[in-house]
């Protein structure tokens, strides 16, 4: 498994997009607008490849003032539990922090918060819904 930093509009970015879709749309009945998938040309793409296939990714957009927000994580069904959203996050925080960021946000759905809060996330304020189900934002220093 390697992890690296990809670039919009690429075949690796085509793999990223169906993946989101599989996972994260799909089964809210969802789909992603083009306009939507042209404003991350200027976030840090990131995926997760065995060899050719992508087995996970994750986007992080820059909100400014040093806060950088995690978005669209997304693992294979098939691959979660087995390390690489732990990979994914870590890498993430790395090249966060080596791009200067100092924190480090989410809007994360509720099913995932146990999974943030093991990096040391905490949850800020109240719960909101997005996409139609529940979230919270969850935050952390970038040290």
């Amino acid at each position: 498994m390697g992890l690296k930093q990809i670039d919009h509009s690429s075949k690796e970015y085509d793999q990223m997009v169906t993946l989101r879709f599989e996972i994260m749309r799909k089964p809210l009945g969802l789909t992603f607008a083009p306009e939507e998938l042209a404003k991350e040309k200027d976030d840090i793409l990131i995926a997760s490849f065995d060899d050719d296939e992508i087995l996970g990714c994750c986007i992080l957009s820059d909100m400014k003032n040093g806060c950088v927000r995690l978005r669209q994580m997304a693992v294979q069904k098939n691959m979660q539990g087995k390390g690489i959203g732990e990979s994914m996050m870590m890498f993430a925080e790395t090249l966060a922090r080596d791009k200067g960021f100092k924190t480090m946000t989410m809007h994360a759905r509720d099913t995932a918060i146990g999974f943030y809060e093991k990096f040391g996330y905490k949850v800020k304020g109240a719960e909101f819904t997005e996409i139609n189900i529940p979230h919270h934002i969850m935050e952390k220093r970038l040290l």
